[in-house]
């Protein structure tokens, strides 16, 4: 079985002006015809076949067999060649008006077939025979028809070392093509790895924080039932006396309540079910958020929440919604790190027409010009190996993007950093076009 042509390369980025030429050719014969004022028969039928062999090749010259392919683009050079000549022919020899132009004859039929790099000296070899034999029929000195030959083949050299050039600069932007795509290809696949490795490392988090929990369910009902009699028994005393007890058990009971609630945070917010739902409330996921986020915040500054009474849901997965906001959250911590005095975190939220905007802001250093611009670009970081892999944000913004939402990020002009947040309204005509 033959082998068709590779459709790859220069043959396949200049295939297509073949076609393009032909309907040039024919379309000049009225412009030719305008200027001698008289139509020409002859003239006319070399257009027409030579746009024919131009069409044919333009079409077919991609689907023939490997080993054919050469000699047919050899051929065709060669032809079109011919086909100039015997239009000089008919329109007056060495006096056409079209004769200047057999000089570039060379360069122009090597640009139309680059594939091959031989064309231009056959192209200038049979130009140039054909300059000589039309001065010399036309009666012209040996000097004039070597210096015509001799301009043709100058001509072909110069299409030569042009075609050369212009290879390299193909095959260079090829390789830059090349390497693209296969950067592109490894940092996909890296961000694949590393999204599967994080949803196992969060499974296996979830499983031990359920462990976890149920280790400590048994021992803080025994500390909760107890610091309950405790409290009674305590009421039955004076109350003077009793004051003090019953306000440091009350204490305890919240710091029981509050190791109870971290561990359910922490076994809810590992379990990244994809299947999950796709409607998320943000009145259970922020405040859970930001107890988890709270055992890193509270090192390094004050945490400011303003967020409306009545959010409407969203169109978001809530496991994956918690999972960006806890990293924008602990982001702006890690921002906050060098802050001695005033460092705050603040996640405001409100709603505009049928989204909703959060902001995760710092008053940090901000964020400079040139890590702005790459900022979510994956395995882009500032931070150190043993802190993060550059992936955190890149994840991020395809885990919003995924759910009709976008997450930027900006500089405030009172100084610090800000993380813009867009998420969409969940509505009964959403459901409706999601369920199409």
């Amino acid at each position: 079985m033959q082998t068709p042509a590779p459709s790859v390369g220069p043959l396949k980025r200049y295939s297509g002006p073949h076609v393009v030429l032909a309907v040039i050719f024919v379309a000049l014969y009225a412009v030719e015809v305008a200027i001698v004022g008289r139509a020409d028969l002859h003239t006319l039928a070399l257009r027409c076949t030579w746009a024919l062999s131009l069409l044919l090749y333009g079409l077919y010259a991609h689907r023939v067999a490997a080993r054919w392919h050469r000699p047919w683009s050899l051929l065709s050079g060669v032809a079109d060649t011919l086909f100039f000549l015997g239009l000089l022919q008919l329109t007056g020899a060495s006096e056409s008006p079209y004769f200047p132009v057999l000089v570039s004859a060379p360069i122009l039929v090597a640009q139309v077939y680059p594939t091959y790099l031989e064309m231009n000296l056959l192209g200038g070899a049979v130009a140039g025979g054909g300059a000589l034999l039309m001065m010399r029929r036309a009666g012209r000195s040996w000097d004039d028809a070597f210096l015509w030959c001799f301009l043709c083949v100058a001509s072909a050299l110069f299409g030569l070392y042009v075609s050369v050039q212009a290879r390299r600069i193909i095959a260079a932007e090829e390789r830059a093509r090349s390497e693209q795509a296969r950067r592109e290809a490894i940092e996909q696949v890296a961000m694949k790895e590393y999204t599967r490795a994080h949803a196992e490392k969060l499974a296996t988090l979830g499983r031990l924080a359920a462990n976890v929990l149920h280790e400590l369910n048994n021992p803080l009902a025994f500390v909760r039932s107890n610091l309950e009699f405790l409290r009674q028994e305590l009421r039955a005393r004076s109350l003077e006396e009793a004051q003090p007890l019953l306000e440091a058990l009350d204490e305890t009971h919240t710091g029981v309540e509050r190791i109870r609630q971290i561990a359910e945070d922490l076994r809810d917010f590992s379990r990244m079910d994809e299947q999950g739902s796709d409607r998320c409330s943000l009145a259970d996921v922020i405040p859970s958020t930001l107890r988890i986020a709270s055992l890193r915040l509270k090192h390094v500054g004050q945490v400011r929440v303003d967020l409306p009474e009545h959010l409407p849901e969203v169109y978001s997965n809530p496991r994956r919604l918690a999972q960006v906001l806890l990293n924008l959250l602990v982001n702006a911590g890690d921002a906050l790190a060098e802050k001695q005095e005033g460092a705050e975190v603040r996640l405001t939220a409100r709603q505009e027409q049928d989204r909703i905007v959060l902001l995760v802001e710092d008053n940090g250093p901000g964020i400079p010009p040139h890590v702005l611009s790459r900022l979510f670009e994956p395995f882009f970081t500032t931070k150190g190996p043993e802190l993060g892999t550059g992936l955190g944000l890149a994840l991020s913004r395809e885990m919003i993007e995924k759910f009709n939402g976008s997450l930027t990020a900006e500089n405030r002009p009172e100084g610090g950093a800000r993380m813009r947040l867009v998420l969409q309204v969940w509505s009964p005509s959403l459901e409706n076009a999601l369920s199409v």
